[in-house]
Order: C-alpha cells, then structure tokens, then sequence
C-alpha cells in the first residue's frame, strides 16, 4: 500500500499537535458504501514496547474475513523514534508499521488487497479527532476502524453484560464512538471510526468481528506476533 498523504516525522509534540489540529478536518465520517458491506479482506495492526531498551515491534497481519484465518503476516523492530505522550501515540507507532504497509505490495499482487484497517488505538475517540486509525486510514485514503482496549477521552453509561452490547461514548454533547461489551461479563472495549467510516457502521464492522476473545481475532493474532517478535 502507498502513501497518498506524507508528512515529516521528525517533530517536536508541540508540532505534532498542530498537525493534528490541521489534518483532523481532512478525516471522512461517511461510508463508502450505501448499505453495510463487510470486508473480505482487512489489514489488523500492532505495536508493543520494551521499555528497558525503548525499542518498538509492529506487527501487521492481512486477514482473510470469510476464512476467519491470517493470509499473509509481517514484523518489524526497530528503536521507539518518538516519547511517550498521551494524545500522541500516533507518532510512536506509525513510524515502525510503515515499513511493513511498503511490503504489503507482495500480498496485493496475489489478490489480498485489504479493504479496512483495523487498528488497536483511537479513531476519532481522540481530544483532537485524529488518533492512531484516522491517521492512518488518512496516510493510505483507506477505511479504518479504532478499537481500543482503554479510554483515551469521554463519559459513557455502562452496555450490558451481553455479548455484543454497546452504548454511546459521549465528549460532552458529541459522540465519539461506541462501548462495546466484545465478550460477556468482560471489560468494555472503545469503538470508534477512523476514516471513510461512520459512527453506525463502525459499531456494525465491530460486532461483525466478534470472535471468543475480547479482542478480535484479527487484532489478536496481531498482538501475539508483536510479543513474539520483541522475543526473537
């Protein structure tokens, strides 16, 4: 996959702040399809940490969805290039994983060509509506969908016990997204569209995903191949 929109790397927070405040207009909350169409192919992603020598393992896995199975997997480590500051992870993470989206041309050309990307992160659940999936559905114009195993920002009403339940996730009068109970009885996880998707469809590609995790196989099996990788 190539990038349609670039930008420099190498910023300060206060910069990369201010980049956020002028792209966060350029992320489409709108489907591309008028009716729900689940994806067949979609691109789960990752990144890990080991804080004592600050290095970073991105993981990106291309996930057949009719199979329920991984077509094609990457990894890469490498040393973190950006601090740890809430709000701006975005500049933590990308960097390793675009690497791996240069690589992905391999798994096009067999006809895998991913559809979503669905990233362990904010999309617009963000102070500034641009978190780690609206930045990257923005980089590739690609539809992506957040979802989060922690809150970044906003109030919500607790969903249900059952499997599949959600309620609003709310910043003051706005929603920013969905709390989705993904396994019953479990921790709630943050929903939220990143680019080319809109609130209902976000929550909709959620449920659709659903497997016996919390997290969703894809984004699992994404997960996984970051610890093994920052062991190799």
């Amino acid at each position: 996959m190539k990038p349609v929109w670039h930008h420099r790397w190498d910023l300060t927070p206060a910069e990369a702040r201010q980049l956020q405040e002028q792209a966060k207009g350029r992320v489409i909350l709108a489907d591309d399809a008028a009716g729900f169409l689940m994806p067949k192919t979609l691109v789960a992603v990752d990144v890990g940490y080991d804080k004592l020598t600050d290095r970073c393992a991105a993981a990106l896995v291309v996930w057949d969805v009719e199979a329920n199975k991984s077509a094609f997997e990457l990894t890469h480590v490498a040393p973190s290039t950006f601090p740890y500051v809430p709000g701006l992870l975005t500049f933590r993470e990308i960097p390793p994983l675009l690497p791996l989206f240069e690589k992905l041309d391999l798994s096009i050309r067999h006809g895998t060509k991913p559809e979503l990307i669905l990233c362990d992160g904010q999309g617009i659940a963000h102070p500034r509506r641009i978190g780690l999936a609206s930045h990257l559905g923005l980089i590739f114009d690609c539809p992506s969908l957040g979802w989060a195993k922690s809150r970044l920002i906003g109030t919500y009403k607790d969903p249900t016990k059952r499997r599949g339940a959600a309620t609003p996730l709310m910043d003051g009068d706005e929603q920013i997204g969905w709390v989705l109970r993904s396994r019953a009885a479990c921790r709630v996880t943050f929903v939220s569209p990143g680019h080319r998707i809109s609130l209902p469809r976000s929550l909709q590609l959620a449920r659709a995903l659903l497997g016996p995790y919390r997290l969703a196989d894809p984004a699992r099996r994404a997960h996984t191949l970051t610890r093994l990788a920052m062991q190799a």
